[in-house]
């Protein structure tokens, strides 16, 4: 068996490298890498958004005009839809009395159709505003109040329907 002393000489040559001495510079944090104090952020002030302008409004006004009128032709409309729909309860689906009653609550639906325009075009209205940062409050109530008329339409008509089955 023959033993190589190339490996041991290396190694005894690699280990004369390392050195015991305090040449080299700690890794240790220094005092002046040691952050001291506070930091208080500053307060941004509120954001307030531009007014509405004046266009906006007056289609705001106008989104709002048509779905009261919506609602009230609705509402007019109801009373006459529920007798309709009275008289067909028990009946055959395709029976006169029936029929009647399926174009009464079509025409209710007509009346909710255009509120539900008014209430897409508020949509339009409040995203176009929230992108450009704008007052929302005014927008956000009409829209709440038409999308509270087309809620109470969708419960009447879906009650309606209910009773035609």
């Amino acid at each position: 068996m023959r033993f190589s002393l190339a490996p041991l000489l290396l190694l005894a040559t690699l280990g004369a490298c390392t050195t015991a001495s305090s040449d080299y510079p700690s890794l240790a944090l220094r005092d002046a890498e040691r952050a001291t104090g506070t930091f208080q952020p500053v307060a941004a002030p509120p954001y307030v958004p531009p007014p509405t302008p004046a266009a906006v409004l007056d289609r705001l006004d106008q989104l709002a005009a048509q779905a009261t009128s919506a609602h009230r032709a609705f509402q007019a409309n109801t009373a006459g839809v529920r007798t309709l729909v009275g008289t067909a309860r028990g009946t055959t689906p395709g029976s006169e009395a029936w029929a009647r009653a399926q174009v009464a609550v079509a025409g209710l639906e007509a009346d909710r159709s255009r509120a539900m325009i008014a209430l897409a075009d508020l949509d339009r209205l409040m995203v176009d505003a929230a992108l450009q940062g704008a007052e929302l409050e005014r927008i956000v109530s009409v829209r709440d109040g038409v999308t509270a008329q087309v809620e109470d339409q969708n419960r009447v008509i879906g009650t309606l329907l209910a009773d035609l089955r």
